[in-house]
């Protein structure tokens, strides 16, 4: 089996290719452009395969830019040939639209005809349904719709060149609006309801959760995850007797366009939208009698697409970086009917997962890696443009954020961790954007380790502008279980406290030399409000705030100073094995980066959370009442299985599930 792709080096394409590497055999043969082909064999060194096999061309070349004498040598031995590439851009313009998508299928197909390809499979999308009311079935295609958009326009007339020819068969496969993978949230793009984001990101960091926000009802969209595309399009181009079919990969249940958003919104933490008039209420008694083209909901959104609307629209909502054309088009008014798809995939385990259950993957993942916000922040780029920046920790969590947002801003991440690997593929991610990325592998709690490391590090780079103490290890077990496990104390210590200073001291002199550097300690609201049953972490993290708290004194003259974070409770894998945690309000490891790179920013001596605070002055003017109310948290909170050494997937929360709510809710962040 052989295959040929367009579009590999895109979203869709390059799941497709591991789909395609995973449960199928024989060469892929992938069309690249010059310039792409670093990326592309970026992108086989992580795939760990010797079966992609680059295609120099051009999606706007005459047979794609193929040479001829490839063409000979493969005449007859291609068994599919997927045209994936296409401009999937609501805001591309109309040339650009029908170059890709129009005469790019042109070009594909004719570079099919003449490797007596075995099948074309054409990506179209459901676009090419315009502005179609109601019933779309697999089966349909020129029903006279209105088609609104370059986009809309060129998907369909490019499923029009592949139906009309006679040469190749041909099978096509109609996906709705892709967003990431379901299961690592992986995106390349801001597009479809992406554009969403940044507002609820705004949302979230100026209002309560709680704060209901009014809404409209802009009908029915569509989306799917990319894992879900690519593995269905695998699937169905190897079912026989099934060419001259097209394929709808959507989502079986409409979803309304305010349902999509608030989904996101909960994912994110931000306030959702409450819609008081809806359809429910516009298409009954009377409004139901009216002609479509007058009711409410098509008012709406003809207004919307209007000349007036969209220029109002790219005045206000265009802004915070959403295009007016996306939000004309983000519902459907076709209804699309998927059961010949739900009927070829019976069987195969391939579904449509709920968005509701994968949501939070996609926010993180853009939160993480999407989100440009630092990058746009001038300060940011002030402070940390061409600076080198130590990072510990940077394999994953807070520690791999910031160094993803540092980059964004300019500076120059040095990766420390324990894990070559994963540190890898930050870099990779990094230099991916055009960012650059030093590794430097090491155990942060082998003290002959860190000498060597510091040693490296300022030999090797020609300055140390910034340190992000960030790893840590935290352990979540009583007194009462410690008893006998004295190492636990001597752990934590090694890491979050030894290790920590062992590092800045390697690091002082040539911040000396420099007259300037800053240290970043990523401490714990546990050293302001002492939870129970974290006596070995919060030790050690009051222990290394001690020490920064004194020596800032002594080096302040030579330009060196700290900032200490009290982070509240950040959903990362340290706190996976507490699924306790699992119901508990905490903040993004995006977030916990933002505290960091405002603390290399600002500089200030701490960065705390309100209550942080409130429970430092606690301690301090009502001792007996805070230790009589962690003491009733001690009583709420048990130890976790993991803790009493039972290494089962986690014990039940028992019958006091609604008072542990209950107290996550109010010491919102507070390890309990």
């Amino acid at each position: 089996m052989s295959y040929f792709v367009t579009g590999a080096t895109g979203f869709i394409g390059r799941f497709l290719v591991e789909e395609l590497l995973d449960h199928r055999e024989g060469e892929v043969h992938v069309l690249v452009r010059e310039a792409s082909l670093p990326r592309l064999q970026r992108m086989i060194e992580r795939w760990d395969t010797s079966r992609v096999v680059p295609v120099v061309g051009d999606l706007g070349a005459g047979l794609l830019g193929v040479d001829d004498a490839w063409v000979d040598r493969h005449r007859g031995s291609i068994d599919h040939f997927f045209h994936v590439a296409a401009v999937y851009d609501m805001t591309a313009d109309d040339e650009t639209n029908e170059a890709m998508n129009v005469e790019g299928t042109r070009q594909a197909l004719a570079l099919a005809a003449a490797l007596d390809a075995g099948c074309f499979h054409q990506v179209s999308s459901i676009a090419a349904a315009g502005d179609h009311v109601g019933h779309f079935d697999e089966g349909m295609f020129a029903e006279g719709q209105h088609l609104p958009s370059p986009y809309h326009r060129t998907k369909y007339e490019s499923e029009q060149l592949v139906r009309e020819q006679t040469v190749v068969p041909w099978r096509v496969y109609r996906p709705a609006i892709v967003v990431g993978d379901s299961q690592t949230g992986v995106m390349d793009k801001v597009d479809g309801p992406y554009y969403f984001f940044p507002m609820m990101k705004a949302l979230r960091d100026r209002l309560p959760a709680w704060l209901p926000l009014v809404g409209a009802d802009l009908g029915d969209t569509n989306v799917v995850p990319v894992d879900y595309v690519a593995k269905a399009m695998d699937h169905l181009a190897h079912l026989p007797d099934r060419d001259g079919e097209a394929f709808h990969l959507v989502n079986p249940e409409p979803q309304p366009v305010a349902g999509m958003v608030n989904v996101f919104c909960a994912a994110a933490g931000a306030p959702q939208f409450a819609t008081p008039v809806d359809r429910t209420v516009t298409t009954a008694g009377p409004l139901g009698l009216l002609p479509r083209a007058v009711r409410p909901l098509s008012l709406l959104n003809a207004s919307v697409r209007s000349g007036a609307g969209q220029r109002v629209l790219d005045q206000t909502l265009g802004r915070l970086g959403m295009p007016a054309e996306v939000l004309a088009h983000t519902s459907f008014t076709a209804t699309f009917d998927s059961r010949r798809t739900e009927q070829a995939l019976a069987g195969s385990g391939i579904g449509v997962p709920d968005l509701e259950s994968y949501a939070r993957t996609l926010w993180s993942y853009w939160e993480a890696h999407l989100d440009t916000s630092t990058g746009r922040d001038r300060a940011a780029r002030a402070a940390l443009q061409g600076k080198y920046v130590v990072i510990t920790g940077a394999s994953s969590g807070i520690g791999q954020v910031t160094a993803l947002k540092v980059a964004q801003a300019g500076g120059t991440p040095v990766l420390v961790a324990r894990g070559k690997d994963k540190l890898e593929e930050t870099r990779a991610a990094i230099e991916d954007r055009g960012g650059t990325a030093y590794v430097f592998p090491c155990d942060l709690s082998d003290l002959e380790a860190i000498d060597r490391l510091t040693e490296q590090i300022t030999t090797e780079l020609p300055s140390v502008d910034f340190v992000v103490n960030n790893a840590g290890r935290s352990i979540r077990r009583s007194l009462r279980l410690s008893q006998d496990r004295f190492h636990d104390f001597e752990r934590t210590m090694q890491l979050n406290y030894f290790g920590a200073i062992r590092l800045v001291m390697g690091l002082l002199p040539a911040m000396r030399r420099q007259k300037r550097g800053h240290v970043v300690n990523v401490s714990s609201i546990g050293v302001q409000t002492n939870p129970p049953r974290f006596s070995a972490y919060v030790a050690s993290k009051a222990a290394l705030d001690s020490w920064s708290n004194v020596v800032a004194s002594e080096l302040v003259g030579d330009g060196i100073t700290f900032t200490g974070i009290h982070m509240p409770l950040v959903r990362t894998p340290m706190i996976a094995p507490t699924k306790l945690y699992d119901r508990f309000p905490t903040i993004s490891p995006a977030q916990a980066a933002d505290l960091v790179i405002r603390a290399m920013v600002d500089r200030p001596h701490e960065i705390n959370t309100l209550l942080g605070n409130a429970g430092a002055v606690a301690h301090t003017v009502m001792p007996k009442t805070a230790f009589r109310i962690l003491n009733l948290a001690y009583q709420v909170f048990p130890d976790s299985a993991a803790a009493k050494g039972d290494r089962s997937e986690g014990a039940s929360p028992g019958a006091r599930e609604s008072e542990q709510i209950m107290l996550a809710r109010v010491f919102r962040g507070v390890h309990w």
